[in-house]
């Protein structure tokens, strides 16, 4: 029952190009690529020939990542971070003329790294028609920024979307983090469809739910506020406020079911999320 597919398609040859997008056009079906972005001159034949694939097939989007992992696990300091972001602004600016000539629009997500003010100012200093958004609508809860006004400032950007919904529950060092099938977490995923669909009527939203344990954000800690000195504490009194105020009834344990049983509560998950998207998101 899904409309599409988010998937790396790498190098592909003109027989199995022509077989993806055929099948594709006849079941109007959506395809976006995900690729690393150049790492240097050298990584810009791998980069161009997987964006030509990309362009070939006809996908709404390339999604990718800039910087790694999450930025309260990953970095020190505040300085580690901006290395990792003028790092990642090179890889765009390496990539702009790539995807710019195969006119392939090269979506990057808000992956834990960046709070939405530095991700903006990001795409405003490209400035490039190609670069924009895989707008992911829970990540950025992470790093305190406004459930609904982080997707609100995303949306002009948007190419296309990791569309999840986030179980929310405090614990003793921040707050737990955790993929639930949509309709059944604490954002309002209506609210965050009607965003998405006011500022791109046409964009096709991919489903990610990840079938595991609950994430820990220990916006408690002082690790966590290393990498984020400058963040005000309303940030932080709003995420909380929202947490208590949306707690959620379960939250999946995962780690310890056989994987027999991971395997089937994920298929469960993702067909409970496709069925809410049908009938109370008309997506």
């Amino acid at each position: 029952g899904a409309g599409g597919m988010q998937v790396s398609l790498g190098v592909l040859d003109a027989t199995r190009v022509k077989s993806l997008k055929e099948f594709a056009a006849e079941r109007s079906l959506c395809i976006d690529g995900i690729v690393n972005p150049p790492k240097d001159d050298g990584d810009l034949a791998r980069f161009d020939a997987e964006i030509r694939t990309a362009a070939e097939v006809g996908v709404q989007a390339v999604r990718t990542v800039v910087m790694p992992g999450r930025r309260y696990e990953q970095f020190k300091s505040l300085a580690e971070v901006r290395e990792a972001e003028a790092k990642a602004l090179k890889t765009l600016e390496l990539a702009v003329p790539i995807v710019t000539r195969h006119r392939v629009r090269l979506a990057v997500e808000n992956h834990k790294d960046q709070r939405i003010d530095e991700r903006l100012a990001l795409y405003k200093h490209l400035s490039c028609e190609f670069i924009g958004a895989t707008v992911d609508t829970g990540n950025s809860f992470a790093l305190l920024d406004d459930p609904y006004g982080a997707i609100e400032a995303l949306a002009p950007y948007a190419f296309t979307v990791h569309f999840k919904d986030q179980a929310l529950r405090e614990y003793e060092h921040g707050f737990l983090l955790a993929d639930i099938p949509l309709g059944q977490g604490s954002f309002d995923m209506k609210r965050i469809a009607a965003i998405l669909k006011r500022a791109k009527p046409d964009i096709r939203m991919m489903l990610e739910l990840i079938t595991r344990d609950p994430l820990k954000v220990p916006c408690l800690s002082e690790k966590f506020w290393a990498t984020m000195p400058q963040v005000s504490g309303n940030d932080l009194a709003r995420t909380l406020r929202f947490v208590r105020e949306h707690p959620a009834m379960t939250l999946q344990e995962v780690d310890s079911l056989s994987l027999e049983k991971q395997v089937e509560l994920e298929d469960a998950n993702i067909a409970a999320s496709l069925k809410f998207a049908k009938e109370e998101l008309a997506l």
